[in-house]
């Protein structure tokens, strides 16, 4: 067994280094394989094109990044998944309006605005009072998440292990959806 790692050392380092040549060539090759994936990220021909290229310009690049005898494709997948999640959360954020009242609250509302009924006035002050009747335990990091807190923050902040704080708001949902039911 240790004489076939040693063989295979040593054909590793009798291949030559990748030039950029060989590196564009590799690349072209994943084209088809690349733009399938673009699209199942994207689900639009347009914008599959534009993330396969801003991928193929991040590899290049890049190229420096890129560790010898390792999986390209794969490296060149996490570029491009990377690369859509980025883009997506940019678009998030040129969509989202800031509001500059009191507390500082950040919202993403659509472009039309809606007049509050007095039914959504009781159905908002319910489910309000659902939440105040939780114990802490499940409350306040429901309460937290709800207020744009990361998993990972609400855990430092209440000193919980990650995966504790994600059970607890997933319970919370789970009894508030029970508690409200009528709401739906």
């Amino acid at each position: 067994m240790l004489n076939y790692g040693v063989h295979l050392l040593k054909q590793i380092k009798q291949k030559k280094a990748m030039t950029t040549i060989d590196f564009s060539k590799e690349l072209i090759k994943m084209e088809d394989s690349l733009e399938r994936f673009a699209l199942s990220l994207t689900s639009n021909r347009e914008e599959a094109k534009d993330l396969l290229q801003e991928t193929y310009l991040k590899a290049l690049v890049y190229q420096d990044k890129f560790q010898e005898y390792t999986n390209l494709k794969a490296w060149a997948y996490t570029i491009m998944k990377n690369t859509f999640i980025n883009n997506y959360r940019k678009m998030l954020r040129e969509n989202t309006t800031i509001d500059h009242s009191k507390d500082l609250f950040i919202l993403n509302s659509s472009r039309v605005t809606t007049p509050e009924g007095p039914d959504s006035t009781y159905s908002f002050k319910e489910i309000n009072k659902a939440v105040n009747e939780l114990e802490d335990e499940f409350r306040i990091p429901f309460q937290m998440h709800t207020e744009g807190f990361k998993y990972k923050e609400i855990a430092d902040k209440l000193n919980l292990k990650i995966g504790t704080v994600k059970s607890r708001i997933f319970f919370t949902r789970k009894k508030l959806m029970e508690s409200l039911k009528d709401f739906e």
